[in-house]
């Protein structure tokens, strides 16, 4: 089952195993699926940690900033100034700091607070003759087929009575390199081989539930059936870790998948049989309904159907090219009949009369499950999640999910770190949940799609409706979704446990595409969510301040904290303007983040890496911020980069490689000027910058891959192609009439890229709007 894949251009081959680094990550088993029980002592430190916060910013604020007003004779433009601005620049750090004890707190008192739904529960949640479908979308694009295969995988084993697993291929179709066809090719036939791997096992279960079944409707339960019942575990069991003993090695995340989607699947099915095998030995037996229940998990467990789409087959359908596009593009079609009609720009998608003849069926969904290519679920994700929609009381929840947690066994030490912000970050959301305040994290998550009903547009582009769910506007859509199923009244929750993992960025090339999307979109949703606040106002809904505090600070706060990062590091302020109350204030920002990332398996030490690691991206950060001010301005939507998921390194751009050493630069030569200057307290600070990013750049990027992408940016600017001016498009009167694409258009000179033409109205008309 190994694959070749061809690394897209940017990437430099190496092996398919990367190879390990000093200092990366040695564990490779993942934290416990429900949350450690957070101690009081922890929970009283975080209280303390919020008041000595803000006591320490009020006091700087009285002891300084007001102070050099009241009592320096000697008060001069410049220093108002200046103590205006840095007041601004610490006030909004000690903001986005405070936000962060207040999110961690809520996640502490969530985690004390839950308690598992035993397994017992969840079986009766779901009689026999439940009948609502969930409908599992990944939505792919050029992905490596052993990354794919993972996730379906994890997908089809998801227990759930009535379950559709669908690829959304985003791939070109009709791609001109051998390779890339070949790859997509095999990307198309994933589904119906995990499905015709999963059917015979899938088949000899339903015959033995549908047996069982008909003998304790005769009779009670016996020790010859708990008997029989422990053979099909077994067989469950062993299935499951046979294909965990042949799955091949590569990398921590093939190791992740064997270990903790089969072998933790199948360990839970020991667990029943363990269970099984005790009744037999004791002479009991359960009762007819429980022994109907545990039959009925393993048909559930392995009955699901799978397919794939291709939304770029279709000229009907939207092409642009971002993952928000392709989830509604299949949205769009569920629940009707379509026929396929060819056309000169090909082949178009109509609903079928209900007398007609349909070529494609798509069923509608009570659920979706939108899931990444790159990431898995673990057991029972769909199971508990689904479960939780259907709790009374919960009936106007539109998302819930489990924020993504990183792979454990990082090779890279890059991969380390990002993967520890990462699992902080779901510390983060499950606190916001607590206050109301969640967001959607696009990995995973199980949607109601009722709601997604509520906050569809629909606008009519060449001819064609084009539905969208999910908003492309910016190129993080679900944070901007989010607000639009607040905004109609639905709400979102994070299901307080570690179900779900995705891939961390193993490189510096690669974690810059990614965050500089994520740094892209905050600014121009903000308006949305004020927009919200009134509407849900009109509602008289109560809204908290601390909800809406931590949702303006989670879509603005990468702008204000890159600007600010800027100024502390680049201008001179006056050294009056420094106060032990700014440390104190920060002091227990990084001391319970320190707290935080040993609870989730990290060292204490890891607070500086991570804050040299702020520093190397402050510069991809900054650049995410001003695009979102560049589409402000211009109305063109950002596009969509996709984080690339290749064996080789991915090479970063040389003016972002470049930045970090000028901070390096930089820091070192004020150190020296306020050393000098004998101005200690900004002496000390430029050098903590120094030592940091010099030892981020180390770390994280490497002085040889540093020197390869810079040397590389400057032949990339240098080296221009020749590339011939686009030709005037004229109709050569010589040429066969294309007399379909006339009748179709009704004008020769709209017979080619029509498609594309749809799609710039279409992008148009966002403008407008």
């Amino acid at each position: 089952m190994t694959t070749t894949t061809q690394a897209p251009p940017g990437t430099t081959a190496t092996a398919a195993s990367r190879r390990r680094q000093w200092g990366a990550e040695r564990q490779p088993e993942p934290l416990a699926i429900v949350h450690s029980r957070p101690s009081t002592a922890k929970i009283t430190l975080g209280r303390l940690g919020i008041v000595v916060t803000l006591l320490a910013w009020a006091l700087y604020v009285v002891t300084t900033i007001i102070r050099e007003f009241i009592d320096n004779p000697h008060l001069d433009f410049r220093f108002a100034v200046e103590a205006v601005f840095y007041l601004l620049v610490v006030t909004s750090l000690t903001f986005s700091a405070l936000m962060y004890l207040i999110a961690r707190q809520g996640a502490l008192y969530r985690y004390r607070d839950h308690t598992r739904v035993p397994r017992a529960e969840l079986d009766r949640h779901f009689p026999n003759g439940y009948d609502r479908r969930v409908t599992v979308l990944v939505p792919s694009y050029v992905e490596e087929l052993q990354v794919i295969r993972k996730t379906l995988w994890s997908a089809a084993l998801q227990e759930f009575g009535d379950l559709r697993v669908v690829l959304l291929i985003d791939d070109p179709p009709s791609p001109s390199d051998p390779q890339r066809l070949a790859d997509l090719t095999a990307t198309r036939g994933i589904p119906a081989e995990i499905e015709r791997e999963l059917a015979p096992v899938a088949a000899r279960f339903e015959e033995f539930a549908d047996r069982q079944a008909e003998r304790l409707a005769r009779r009670a339960a016996t020790v010859g059936d708990v008997r029989l019942l422990a053979a099909e575990y077994t067989a469950a069991a062993e299935w499951l870790e046979a294909r965990a003993d042949a799955w091949p090695i590569e990398d921590h995340t093939d190791v992740f998948f064997a270990e903790q989607v089969l072998i933790g699947l199948a360990s839970e099915l020991r667990l029943n049989l363990l269970a099984l095998n005790a009744a037999v030995e004791q002479g009991q037996a359960p009762g007819a309904t429980r022994m109907e229940e545990l039959a009925r998990r393993l048909v559930w467990t392995f009955r699901a159907r799978l397919d794939a789409f291709e939304r770029k087959t279709f000229a009907s359908l939207s092409h642009e090219a971002n993952k928000a596009m392709n989830l509604n593009s299949y949205i769009g079609l569920m629940g009707h009949r379509w026929k396929k009609v060819p056309t000169a720009d090909g082949v178009v998608l109509l609903e079928a009369a209900p007398d007609e003849p349909s070529d494609l069926d798509i069923p509608d969904s009570d659920y979706l499950l939108t899931l990444d290519a790159d990431s898995m679920l673990l057991r029972d994700y769909c199971l508990r999640l689904v479960e939780f929609l259907e709790q009374q009381g919960n009936e106007r929840v539109a998302v819930t999910q489990t924020p993504y947690s990183a792979y454990r066994g990082a090779p890279t030490r890059i991969e380390r770190i990002a993967g520890a912000t990462t699992d902080i970050q779901h510390t983060l959301h499950q606190g916001m949940t607590y206050y109301g305040a969640t967001f959607w994290v696009g990995a995973n998550a199980v949607i109601r799609k009722r709601a997604l009903d509520d906050i569809c547009q629909v606008e009519v582009v060449g001819g064609f409706p084009i539905r969208t769910y999910i908003q492309d506007r910016t190129v993080i859509e679900d944070t901007e979704s989010s607000i639009d199923i607040g905004t109609h009244g639905w709400s979102l929750v994070n299901y307080p446990e570690r179900l779900s993992y995705s891939a961390t960025p193993p490189d510096f090339g690669s974690l810059i595409v990614q965050r500089r999307r994520w740094a892209n979109g905050g600014l121009l949703i903000l308006p949305k969510f004020l927009v919200q606040l009134g509407e849900r106002r009109r509602r008289s809904e109560r809204i908290l301040w601390r909800e809406a505090a931590l949702r303006v600070n989670y879509m603005a706060s990468i702008a204000w904290a890159s600007v600010g990062l800027i100024f502390l590091l680049a201008y001179p302020y006056d050294g009056r303007l420094l106060s032990p109350w700014v440390f104190l204030a920060a002091v227990p920002y990084f001391l319970l983040m320190g707290s935080d990332l040993r609870y989730n398996g990290y060292r204490f030490s890891d607070i500086f890496r991570i804050y040299g690691f702020n520093l190397v991206l402050l510069p991809i950060n900054l650049a995410g911020v001003l695009k979102s001010i560049q589409q402000a301005l211009t109305g063109e939507k950002i596009p969509f980069a996709r984080t690339p998921k290749v064996a080789g390194r991915t090479a970063a751009p040389g003016l972002y490689v470049l930045f970090p050493f000028l901070i390096v630069g930089f820091s070192a030569f004020t150190f020296w000027r306020d050393f000098t200057a004998q101005n200690w307290g900004n002496a000390a600070f430029a050098a903590l910058n120094a030592v940091l990013a010099a030892w981020a750049i180390i770390a994280y990027i490497g002085l040889g891959n540093a020197l390869t992408d810079m040397v590389l940016g400057v032949v990339n600017w240098l080296w221009v192609d020749n590339k011939p001016a686009p030709a005037e498009r004229v109709i050569d009167p010589s040429a066969p009439v294309n007399w379909e694409a006339i009748l179709y258009h009704g004008d020769r000179r709209l017979a080619r890229d029509a498609h594309h033409d749809r799609d710039r109205r279409r992008r148009a008309a966002g403008r407008r709007s």
